[in-house]
């Protein structure tokens, strides 16, 4: 019995990181996309030109201001996957050394 539930386990723990994988591809080439339409759209549309500061020379480049970075929801997902042990292995289907293993690959 305790093969079986060791085996149920594992089956368990390798669909959840298929589906986490999957998931994080998905979100990656759906932000990819959004970027693109974006980047598309700032093409299309004429931008006025911004007026120089006073005291600088006309024609003078503005320093560029960087785009917000995307929130890393990475560390989500790990959390998610720490707390699906943590409850797997309060459970009793999963010994303390397969816990310490799974942690170990969330963790890297």
């Amino acid at each position: 019995m305790p093969r079986l539930i060791r085996s149920v386990v594992r089956t368990a723990a390798v669909a959840g990181t298929a589906t986490a994988v999957s998931n994080r591809v998905s979100r990656r080439q759906s932000g990819r996309w959004a970027q693109q339409d974006q980047q598309q759209q700032e093409q299309q549309q004429p931008q006025p030109q911004a007026q120089a500061p006073a005291g600088a020379a006309p024609g003078t480049p503005q320093a560029a201001v960087p785009p917000p970075m995307p929130p890393d929801d990475d560390m989500g997902r790990k959390i998610d996957r720490l707390k699906e042990l943590g409850e797997l292995k309060a459970q009793g289907l999963l010994t303390e050394q397969e816990f310490a293993a799974e942690k170990q690959k969330v963790l890297g």
